[in-house]
């Protein structure tokens, strides 16, 4: 089984914590949204309170070729030292004579933030060389980082061969409870709404989904590869033309196993990607040339929304239209609604993380659905097959039945 932090004592040990505070920052390196750093706070307050000191390693960013300053982590400095009220000390590597100085001089009460570990090619490659230096920095691994459960690294899984202790932080415990209510007991009708760019980041997760699914509910840039296997034209739209036969498949085994699939019947378009594009409506498999499909219409809006309003489980990985653009944000902001109403009416709702997750707190509805993930790739990863490397490494023993009633 998992080993949480709850019942361990952490008095004068320095806990060495996996975190991910890969979050946005704006042109001044200011945090734009904090809640992957707020919602492991408790992890570490915890580790303080006890008594202990806290090590943190997280990556920022997808820097290619060593350090890059937009994507270092002492930007995040001034945020945490406010938000746990003491000393946070810099390493300006995650490895190496400073970073284990560091480590020795740390006192209890205190923090110490270690550079993006993905700065080292070592770290993407689970190195085990890495792994190591790694370890010896602390005395006891707590891995709270959902967003990055999913990656082989040497900060998420290789670490764990060194390390005696290894405990689960409160986000990921929390992360996981709320992922295997779609997976042990689902409350029936069930719905996904899968959106986004790129059908192939979501297949494993709808394929394993299907045989509990009620309804699939298909938006964003996903919709149109499906669209145009079945034959519609798509004009200048965001397609994934060499995947029309993974759309067809779905649209087989769903209607195999009863599932209502539904697909967008209108969409708004636009003639270039902005917000001071030109619009019109069409219908979603007959877009003109030249244009491109960019939200969902009032019809499809109407028709989403019906569904969602009927469900008693919902989960929503992807938007449904380009929501980061004005003009095109209102198919999302209707969904979004339409979730809000059928979780005040007591369903379950699961925003995956991502773009879904953003938009939900673009438009104030994080207080209106029953749990937003900070893991977007993680937590599909998840649904599909919840016996990750790492949460195996961690101890896990979960003994679950898929519902299929």
């Amino acid at each position: 089984m998992i080993r949480y932090i709850q019942g361990y004592n952490f008095k004068d040990k320095k806990a060495l914590i996996r975190v991910d505070f890969n979050v946005p920052l704006d042109n001044n390196n200011q945090i734009v949204d904090s809640t992957r750093i707020d919602k492991t706070l408790p992890t570490i307050q915890k580790v303080l309170a006890d008594g202990g000191a806290a090590i943190l390693m997280s990556h920022l960013g997808r820097p290619k070729h060593g350090y890059v300053d937009s994507m270092s982590l002492k930007h995040l400095i001034p945020y945490l030292t406010d938000k746990l009220d003491t000393i946070v000390r810099f390493a300006s590597d995650c490895i190496g004579n400073e970073a284990e100085e560091n480590s020795k001089l740390l006192q209890n009460g205190e923090v110490l933030l270690l550079e993006n570990v993905r700065f080292h090619i070592a770290e993407e490659k689970g190195d085990s060389t890495f792994a190591q230096a790694l370890a010896k920095l602390g005395d006891v691994y707590i891995n709270d980082a959902f967003g990055a459960v999913h990656r082989k690294h040497a900060s998420t899984y290789g670490i764990m061969q060194y390390m005696s202790d290894k405990l689960a932080g409160c986000l990921l415990q929390e992360e996981i409870t709320n992922a295997n209510k779609l997976l042990t007991s689902v409350k029936k009708p069930f719905t996904a709404i899968i959106g986004g760019t790129k059908i192939t980041d979501k297949i494993q997760t709808m394929e394993a989904l299907l045989d509990k699914l009620d309804n699939l509910l298909i938006g964003g840039g996903v919709a149109n590869t499906f669209h145009q296997a079945l034959g519609g034209r798509l004009g200048n739209s965001v397609v994934e033309a060499e995947q029309h036969e993974l759309a067809l498949t779905i649209l087989h085994q769903a209607t195999e196993k009863g599932v209502n699939i539904v697909l967008p019947t209108d969409a708004v378009i636009g003639d270039v990607w902005s917000s001071n594009a030109r619009t019109d409506l069409a219908p979603n498999n007959s877009i003109p040339d030249d244009w491109m499909a960019l939200d969902i219409g009032p019809h499809t809006q109407s028709l989403f929304a019906n569904v969602i309003e009927r469900s008693k489980t919902i989960l929503w990985a992807g938007p449904i239209g380009a929501f980061e653009l004005a003009t095109f944000s209102h198919g999302t902001q209707a969904i979004m609604q339409a979730v809000a109403k059928a979780t005040k009416k007591g369903a379950f709702s699961l925003i995956g993380g991502g773009d879904s997750a953003t938009a939900a707190a673009q438009f104030g509805y994080e207080k209106q659905v029953s749990y937003i993930s900070t893991g977007g790739g993680a937590l599909l990863t998840y649904l599909a097959n919840p016996d990750l490397p790492v949460i195996r490494a961690l101890g896990s023993n979960y003994n679950y039945q898929l519902d299929r009633n």
